[in-house]
């Protein structure tokens, strides 16, 4: 099969943004309900530090969905056509990241109370597996960790069912977790800043020069493969566009890397997404009587997860704000539908959406814990998350026509 799409004249879509429709203020005015009444829960079931996080979710999503900033996508082009623009917008964010993330881990800034600490994880067979099944999921569902949440903000029906299965699929990794842990072999944490002499400055010169070295090499493939350009979405012109339509990729992936920092100060944490999914699966389980509880991946600190509310979970306080901040900027672009759902986009969606979620249980994270978060971290646990998480996501290019999912052209804007 030839996954090269041959490169089109650029037509009017692609010099200027098409017009928004107008606001779709029923919608508008819900969303922004729907953050009132969230903020109101997690401030009193929770805290005021929780309540900020709530908003830093809800910025985030917000964030996502103007930009269609794109993890699936970004990747699917580079492997399909040649088209790098999304991996260099990810380069560029990870490096704003990383510059942030050395000092607040190297001098132990934060409002949290206590030392911040990256995502520092494991490089063994779980995390070679998980990513490379993450890879092929994310292709077929359609999205990826912050794509489905943004997605599903934003009104693409078929999401609803990626989101289903992303939690089915995290509750089954959760249930399995014993056995990879313990059964495969596998290397400890390592991060490039502590375990290698380097230090965060060392580690920080390191990755810039690393960050550099792709965008150069996404730039040779292009010239090799000569892909169009990516078609801009409907937007707003002016100062009107910070609050509709479409931003640069460059601008989002600065505006998400300075997010992911303060999340960091203001939770002891980076920035994720998928463990919230085995929480919402997990307790789902344990009311239907599956003793969640006996999983070793429910045991120590997770223990207490289970038997309190998910306003108590920061992750899950973050996702619910992702997806109230996308649905309240999809409002605001007059661009929130439903849509009806093809037979097999479903059941690639479901499939999916499985993959992701067991896929994510395996490898200690999704794009955002893993990749986003572990690179800014240091973590050479992030590094290879994205190249397994590749050769998935060209594993998948095969896969997508069996459901009738085209091989994408460059003008594919989700995520």
């Amino acid at each position: 099969m030839n996954l090269q799409t041959k490169a089109e004249p650029l037509d009017s879509r692609s010099l200027e943004h098409p017009a928004l429709p107008p606001v779709q203020t029923i919608f508008l005015a819900a969303g922004i309900t729907a953050a009132i009444l969230l903020s109101i829960a997690t401030f009193t079931i929770a805290d005021a530090n929780l309540l900020i996080q709530l908003w830093i979710g809800l910025l985030l999503g917000y964030t996502l969905f103007h930009a269609r900033f794109g993890f699936t996508s970004a990747f699917r082009r580079l492997m399909s056509v040649g088209n790098g623009e999304g991996l260099r917008a990810h380069m560029l964010m990870l490096a704003v990241a990383s510059s942030l993330f050395a000092p607040i881990l190297a001098y132990g800034a934060s409002f949290y109370g206590h030392d911040p600490t990256g995502f520092v994880s494991p490089v063994g067979t779980s995390l070679l597996v998980g990513a490379f099944i993450f890879g092929i999921g994310m292709q077929l569902g359609g999205g990826c960790a912050s794509g489905t949440l943004y997605s599903v903000g934003g009104g693409r029906s078929s999401m609803f069912i990626t989101l289903f299965g992303f939690i089915a699929g995290s509750v089954i990794g959760a249930a399995h977790f014993d056995f990879w842990m313990n059964e495969t072999p596998t290397l400890p944490a390592i991060s490039l800043a502590t375990d290698t002499g380097l230090g965060y400055g060392g580690a920080w010169l390191l990755q810039l020069v690393i960050f550099a070295g792709i965008i150069f090499l996404t730039y040779y493939i292009q010239r090799k493969k000569n892909p169009p350009k990516m078609a801009l979405v409907p937007s707003a012109q002016g100062m009107k566009r910070i609050f509709r339509g479409s931003w640069p990729l460059l601008i989002a992936g600065v505006v998400l890397a300075v997010l992911n920092a303060v999340t960091l100060l203001v939770r002891g944490q980076p920035w994720g997404i998928t463990s919230a999914f085995a929480l919402w699966g997990s307790k789902a389980a344990q009311f239907i009587g599956i003793d969640v509880a006996s999983w070793g991946y429910w045991s120590g600190e997770r223990a207490q997860e289970l038997n309190q509310s998910v306003f108590l979970d920061s992750t899950s306080v973050m996702n619910f704000g992702i997806m109230a901040g996308a649905f309240i900027a999809a409002a605001a672009g007059g661009v929130f539908v439903l849509k009806k759902i093809p037979p097999k986009v479903m059941i690639a969606s479901l499939i999916g959406g499985i993959m992701m979620g067991y896929g994510a249980r395996l490898a200690f994270g999704c794009n955002i814990g893993a990749y986003f978060s572990g690179v800014a971290s240091f973590s050479l646990h992030g590094w290879v998350w994205a190249v397994m998480a590749l050769a998935g996501t060209y594993v998948a290019l095969y896969l997508r026509p069996l459901f009738g999912l085209s091989i994408p052209k460059p003008t594919d804007s989700s995520c």
